[in-house]
């Protein structure tokens, strides 16, 4: 049965208004674009693609999931520190704590119960605090599924990249309309197949990455990744 409630929170938590601090990451984008790799809507919707089947299914779905059936606060930290271990870029391990807590920092504010005992964890660990297990946690403090969670997930990455598409000029509002049509359905067939429980994380995404780890060599940029 349609579940207008949850609907009504998938609405709110996939907004790009919701104040997670997402419109300062750029994954990659960015970058592809200063080294002439992403001009135009169709090299856009590669790199969409690239990130939703090479990182997100295999990596960060992973990882959520994970998170998601942990028993405890001790559970989650393991699956964090999985996170750390698996993401062998240093900017994107930096980027997914930076975001991760950006997140977190919403949620304890929310007063989300999980949040506030996570977020001692957090503060004691630098390494910890990954996007990807703290939208686990935001999930369940906002009375989620695990469906409905993963779609948050999913869709806000695909937000953030569009929008950082449009704040770079390469595309205009109507083309991301379009972006976000067709990423919308290929997120949709990825969430058909349901990983094991067992599944360990993985991703390829090696021109995405490189982006990401020159960023800090480059004079100017808007984002953080």
């Amino acid at each position: 049965m349609f579940d207008r409630a949850e609907a009504l929170a998938l609405l709110q938590l996939g907004d790009s208004a919701f104040p997670a601090g997402g419109f300062a990451f750029s994954w990659g984008t960015e970058g592809l674009a200063a080294d002439g790799m992403v001009s135009d809507r169709d090299d856009l919707d590669c790199v969409i693609a690239d990130h939703l089947a090479q990182r997100w299914a295999s990596m960060d779905r992973i990882l959520l999931r994970r998170a998601w059936r942990a028993s405890d606060v001790a559970a989650i930290t393991a699956v964090d520190r999985l996170a750390e271990a698996t993401t062998p870029s240093a900017e994107m391990r930096e980027g997914s704590r930076r975001a991760g807590r950006a997140l977190l920092g919403v949620w304890v504010k929310l007063a989300g119960p999980l949040s506030v005992s996570y977020r001692a964890c957090v503060s004691a660990d630098a390494r910890l605090g990954h996007l990807a297990v703290v939208q686990a946690i935001a999930g369940r403090d906002a009375g989620l599924g695990l469906d409905a969670a993963e779609l948050v997930s999913g869709w806000t990455l695909i937000t953030g990249l569009v929008s950082a598409a449009v704040r770079l000029g390469l595309i205009g509002h109507i083309d991301s309309q379009r972006s976000l049509a067709r990423a919308r359905a290929l997120l949709a067939d990825l969430l058909t197949e349901t990983p094991n429980d067992d599944a360990m994380p993985s991703s390829f995404t090696p021109f995405i990455d490189i982006a990401v780890s020159r960023g800090p060599l480059r004079h100017v940029r808007m984002f953080t990744t």
